[in-house]
């Protein structure tokens, strides 16, 4: 049997969040980890900038966020021992892509939220009365 799904589906049809089970703790730890990962501007924006290109080296990815290649190196590690970017050796350069489609549907979906919260009013005019009675 082949567990591969095709390089275009995010992931396999799975029960509406509503019906899934409550998160375990551990599912719950998990998902925390995920998120500070992603959690993160400079991540953000070279996810963005990969998945804008393709596929793109780290000297060009360095020069389109303005960073060093050192530094995109290291965040992209980060991004890669998650299994959201792939990485293949061209010569002297290193290129990445995206292996995990789902990644590229939460990021739009980030973008979707924030820019609708940003029709309702500013996003740190929220964040400031956040808890506020």
């Amino acid at each position: 049997m082949n567990n591969k799904r095709p390089p275009d589906v995010c992931c396999p049809p799975k029960p509406a969040l509503q019906v899934r089970p409550l998160l375990t703790p551990i599912q719950a730890g998990g998902l925390a980890a995920v998120f500070k990962v992603l959690a993160n501007d400079t991540r953000l924006r070279l996810l963005h900038a990969v998945v804008r290109a393709g596929e793109i080296c780290v000297t060009d990815l360095a020069a389109a966020v303005g960073m060093k290649p050192q530094a995109v190196s290291n965040q992209l590690q980060r991004l890669s021992d998650l299994g959201i970017l792939a990485c293949r050796r061209d010569g002297k350069s290193i290129n990445y892509r995206i292996v995990d489609l789902c990644v590229m549907a939460l990021l739009d979906q980030a973008l979707c939220l924030m820019e609708e919260a940003s029709v309702r009013g500013t996003i740190t005019e929220r964040a400031a009365t956040c808890g506020e009675e």
